[in-house]
């Protein structure tokens, strides 16, 4: 069963931010095709090799939602590389108390997608230029670019997603807006290319998860709130 569960994860269809690239690839290994030589048969696998590759960091598994209300699930799929507890980014308002922060390493073999970590509405963002420094690095949470945004839930507790350009990734999406309302689990962005997501929890709520631990995100469980 966990063979069958690994494949349908390494092949699921991908995410549509990965369609320029997969097409791309696709385009590049056709020209090759069209030429008869040994030039047209190297750009024919190095088209063939990119959009496997692509169809792979950019698959979309389909995850199972945990439906309780009082849980936050992962943001992302990776290992947690540090626990600590910090004050939020500045720039979202929270105010300088400290609390739990969570950073979720990314390799390039991870599902690059990030999820909402619980039902809520979206009331600040923000996007800060910098250095793309080694993501595992924990001095990369403050001077890689990167993306926060702040997850109000209807009892009014706050949660902080930032996603963290990395050494390789230079490109963050995200498609969550000031005012919008998301599901638990509901896709809001992608960091390409090997990366870092912070996770800081609700003040007075303790993280269940440890160091070295793997995250599957929209499934595994962080806290209760």
């Amino acid at each position: 069963m966990s063979i069958l569960h690994s494949i349908r994860t390494n092949i699921s269809k991908p995410h549509k931010a990965g369609y320029p690239f997969i097409i791309s690839s696709a385009i590049i290994s056709l020209i090759g095709f069209r030429i008869h030589n040994r030039f047209g048969n190297f750009i024919r696998s190095i088209g063939a090799l990119f959009f496997g590759f692509c169809w792979y960091f950019f698959r979309n598994p389909k995850r199972i939602i945990p439906q309780q209300n009082n849980i936050l699930v992962s943001p992302t799929d990776g290992i947690i590389s540090s626990i600590h507890y910090i004050q939020p980014p500045l720039d979202l308002g929270l105010g300088e108390k400290p609390v739990w922060c969570i950073s979720i390493f990314l390799s390039i073999f991870n599902v690059h997608l990030q999820r909402i970590p619980a039902t809520g509405k979206i009331t600040a963002r923000s996007y800060i230029k910098g250095k793309f420094l080694n993501a595992s690095l924990d001095k990369a949470s403050e001077h890689n670019e990167r993306n926060a945004i702040c997850i109000t839930l209807p009892d009014n507790k706050k949660i902080v997603v930032v996603q963290i350009a990395g050494l390789i990734a230079r490109r963050i999406v995200c498609n969550a807006n000031i005012d919008d309302q998301f599901d638990k689990g509901d896709i809001y962005g992608l960091i390409r290319f090997g990366s870092k997501v912070d996770l800081y929890l609700p003040e007075g709520c303790q993280p269940c998860v440890e160091i070295g631990q793997t995250m599957i995100g929209g499934e595994t469980v962080v806290t209760k709130i």
